[in-house]
């Protein structure tokens, strides 16, 4: 066994000793770079613009699709509205005939 350290001294190099190695656990450790990695950095980035762009012409497509449905719903109710109009006009001349007709079988 060792001697008990009686001297101030001793037991302050010895706390700062053991200070500085619990320090070193800490350190980073030098780490091992893969020599492929930024070669599979640069093909992940041309795979996401591959995807960027094709999700691009995805949503390009589907907005000019929804801007087709829109316009023939438009075109649609254009017609709809047009028939109404002209359903509604008929059956006013018919009931303005109906009224005419009235007026004359009444004069005869």
């Amino acid at each position: 066994m060792q001697a008990p350290k009686s001297k101030f001294s001793d037991r302050l190099t010895d706390a700062a000793a053991a200070k500085q190695a619990m320090l070193a656990k800490f350190k980073p450790k030098p780490t091992v770079t893969d020599p492929l990695l930024e070669l599979r950095k640069q093909e992940a980035a041309a795979e996401l613009e591959r995807l960027r762009k094709e999700r691009a012409i995805q949503r390009e497509e589907k907005r000019k699709i929804a801007a087709e449905a829109a316009a023939i719903k438009a075109e649609e109710d254009a017609i709809t509205a047009e028939a109404r109009e002209l359903a509604l006009r008929a059956a006013q001349k018919a009931a303005r005939d109906a009224r005419y007709a009235a007026r004359k079988q009444r004069r005869k």
